[in-house]
Order: C-alpha cells, then structure tokens, then sequence
C-alpha cells in the first residue's frame, strides 16, 4: 500500500513544482497546460499516457482543443502521495 504524504511533505513537494496547485477537497494536485492546437495537446497526453503506463499510474485528465487539465491523486492511499509527485515531475520534464 502507498502511504499519503503527510501535510508538511506535501507543502514541502509543492514548493518544487512549478504550475501545480493543490486541491484540498480531493487531496490532490492539479495543473492546466494550453498549447497552439489539438495536435499538440493530444501528442502530450500520448506522452503522459506512455509514462503513466510505464509506472502504472495515471492521471485523471480532461482534453479540449489546446487545452489539457490533469488531476493527480492516489486512490489506494485515499490522496495525495509520493507518486503523485513523481508523476507530476515527469509531466513538468516534458515542457
């Protein structure tokens, strides 16, 4: 089982991710990206999909046009933990 992060882990994760902001109802970190169009929103999720299957965890996610809003939580530890954070510095690498 994944441990939750505890509250000064978590702010402490925040702090090193840039464009993520945390929200306190799911205990979970989001982050919107815009791109120029479709083609290239839908290549970053193909990205993200590859590396979420890598570490088999994966994000919860919406896509409209240029636009793809990401949702990271960790269901079996019921919020936020260390996997999350890793993921969401994958993410950050591909920008």
């Amino acid at each position: 089982m994944v441990a939750r992060l505890t509250e000064g882990l978590r702010n402490e994760s925040l702090a090193t991710l840039p464009g993520w902001t945390y929200d306190a109802d799911r205990d979970a970190i989001t982050r919107r990206f815009s791109f120029v169009d479709f083609g290239e929103a839908f290549g970053f999720m193909t990205r993200v999909a590859l590396i979420a299957e890598k570490t088999d965890h994966h994000p919860e996610w919406s896509n409209v046009w240029n636009r793809v809003d990401v949702l990271l939580t960790t269901h079996d530890a019921g919020g936020l933990s260390t996997r999350d954070i890793q993921m969401a510095q994958a993410i950050n690498a591909l920008m």
